[in-house]
């Protein structure tokens, strides 16, 4: 059975307004969500003066995009083990432990395909 609330094009409409809450919320409670971004501002457009090739380009915006989005489900981890309070707990360590492993790894697959796209192009 179909969850009762808007549907169709409102649904759309208020999804994507939740989404852009959930962009302000990152950039303006997470430095390192500013520092990504700022790296995607640099990224992104440099991809376009290293290649046309589509492949090649969607990989280098995609890694570029792929590291933003960890990074907000790490806070968005985060955010909810902190209001379940400060105090340690071994389980709310480990789960964000996991989401900054997440993201270091999602660094990685960006270095690595930046690298491996650039040493391509420039041997």
């Amino acid at each position: 059975m179909p969850k009762p609330g808007k549907t169709g094009i409102t649904r759309i409409i208020h999804a994507f307004g939740y989404s852009m809450q959930g962009i302000r919320a990152a950039f303006k409670h997470e430095a390192a969500f500013r520092q990504e971004i700022l790296l995607a501002i640099v990224l992104i457009p440099l991809a376009f003066f290293i290649t046309q090739d589509a492949v090649k380009l969607a990989l280098l915006i995609s890694t570029s995009l792929l590291v933003l989005v960890v990074e907000i489900l790490n806070s968005a981890i985060e955010a909810v083990v902190d209001r379940f309070g400060e105090e340690h707990h071994e389980l709310s360590g480990r789960a964000k432990d996991m989401g900054s492993a997440a993201v270091a790894i999602s660094l990685v697959i960006l270095v690595v395909v930046w690298g491996l796209i650039l040493y391509e192009i420039y041997p």
